[in-house]
């Protein structure tokens, strides 16, 4: 049975170059992807999915009013699908969360959306809450903060890299925006290293918390 899959990660953990490097797996096999990336992720351009070491793809754009069991469905009915891979899925409904669910358990095609968990202040996004909710499997992604731990949370920064604790839950930005911190910096609102850097970080299965 075709299950729905959910990777997520804080900033610049590498979620859009596994989503590529899963497409480019499925298609030198000779198997179609479909990728979906939302309308309001304009920041590689529209249409585009891109990675911070280079890679790209083009995608669908979706709307947030949009049904994706239909568009998978009508995009399936074309041309099988071997799988579907949505970018920036913390900013899906809770109706197209659901959707995804259908387009694997009614078109039996497996369903793998990348997205953050959490948002600048600590709080799910609507996509990632019910992503966390219904997915079959859920997987982090790691990457690192500043002094070594692992980063699980974001934090938004302003131009002198200042931790900035209010305003609209989505404003898309890159490295010039957000910081991916561990907790213990995020609760202290640090977004540059005060303590000398460690030789190396474990961000294994089996790290140290």
């Amino acid at each position: 049975m075709a299950k729905l899959y959910f990777y997520y990660s804080a900033m610049n953990a590498g979620k859009s170059t596994t989503l590529l490097q899963a497409a480019y797996n499925y298609e030198e096999r000779g198997l179609r992807p479909l990728l979906l990336t939302p309308e309001i992720n304009s920041r590689d351009g529209a249409g585009v999915i891109s990675s911070r070491i280079g890679l790209q793809a083009s995608a669908h754009v979706f709307s947030l009013s949009e049904s994706l069991l239909e568009t998978c469905r009508q995009e399936h009915s074309s041309q099988s699908l071997a799988c579907v891979l949505v970018d920036e899925a913390q900013f899906l409904t809770r109706r197209q969360v659901h959707e995804l669910g259908d387009v694997a358990d009614e078109l039996s095609v497996p369903v793998l959306t990348y997205g953050l968990r959490t948002d600048f202040r600590g709080d799910l996004f609507e996509g990632s809450q019910f992503l966390l909710a219904w997915a079959d499997v859920i997987t982090e992604i790691k990457t690192i903060c500043h002094c070594g731990r692992k980063a699980t949370m974001v934090l938004r920064i302003d131009s002198d890299g200042n931790p900035i604790r209010g305003g609209e839950q989505i404003k898309v930005g890159g490295n010039e925006s957000y910081i991916s911190v561990c907790r213990q910096h995020f609760k202290s609102g640090l977004a540059t290293n005060d303590q000398p850097e460690l030789p190396f970080a474990d961000i294994s299965e089996n790290a140290a918390p």
